[in-house]
């Protein structure tokens, strides 16, 4: 028996008349560690580690957001593994500080599957965007994708909860003006993750309780659905493209 504001109660009863549990404003159950965050920061250090050890450029050019070799090879798993490769120290250590500055915040009003799910599409959106505006002989790789995802995220997110989003504002400034005047610098691929993740945000915080998740899945199918045809799209074009080329050499 367990003790009840009046007499004892069975802990079945207990468990019959509980409250139910609390939900962010995106449906998701309250957690009080970010373990998502922690464990993504966790795996791209591991990977530049194991990186850094086979040679940093030998393994970009085997997994990184090469466009040839995603529409003539097939390799479509460019589009997620170059999201966990970075170029350099400097540019993992960014990326990292980014991510543990805003990921915490995004994984307490998400939750932890709604958080990943904002994180992997946002790094597929930043791929795409790479994939299609970016030169055909260029390999990209970062994390930069995804973490300008949570930048959108975050704005939509922190308006539809009234938050000071002055931080936020200021620092996607800053990266956005550091994408334009750096030269090597994949400023597709951040557009493209920073779109991605506030569509994303958006349909995670704005419907209304009763019809939220219905429209939380019909919006993230969505989503899916359309970066697919782009990729499909996109493919179609560059062997199009290089075909000629194919046939000379052939």
């Amino acid at each position: 028996m367990i003790a009840a504001p009046v007499g004892y109660r069975c802990p079945d009863c207990m468990k019959a008349t509980a409250p139910p549990a609390t939900k962010t404003v995106a449906g998701g159950a309250v957690i009080t560690t970010p373990r998502v965050t922690y464990s993504l920061i966790g795996l791209n250090v591991v990977v530049f580690g194991i990186q850094y050890l086979q040679g940093i450029n030998q393994v970009a050019l085997e997994y990184g957001m090469y466009p040839v070799a995603i529409a003539q090879g097939g390799e479509w798993w460019r589009l997620f593994t170059s999201a966990f490769l970075h170029g350099s120290f400097i540019h993992i250590a960014f990326n990292m500080y980014v991510l543990f500055f805003l990921g915490p915040t995004l994984e307490r009003i998400l939750g932890h599957a709604r958080f990943i799910f904002l994180y992997l599409l946002a790094a597929l959106g930043g791929s795409v965007a790479s994939y299609w505006f970016s030169d055909l002989g260029t390999v990209s790789v970062g994390a930069s994708g995804a973490i300008f995802g949570l930048m959108g995220a975050l704005i939509v997110a922190g308006r539809r909860m009234r938050y000071d989003i002055t931080q936020v504002l200021f620092l996607l400034a800053i990266n956005v003006a550091i994408g334009f005047f750096s030269p090597g610098v994949d400023w597709r691929a951040h557009f493209g993750g920073l779109i991605v993740g506030a569509a994303v945000a958006t349909i995670m915080v704005f419907p209304p309780r009763r019809i939220r998740t219905p429209v939380q899945i019909a919006g993230g199918l969505g989503l899916v659905f359309i970066l697919v045809a782009l990729t499909m799209l996109r493919t179609s074009q560059i062997i199009d493209l290089v075909a000629p080329v194919t046939q000379l050499i052939a």
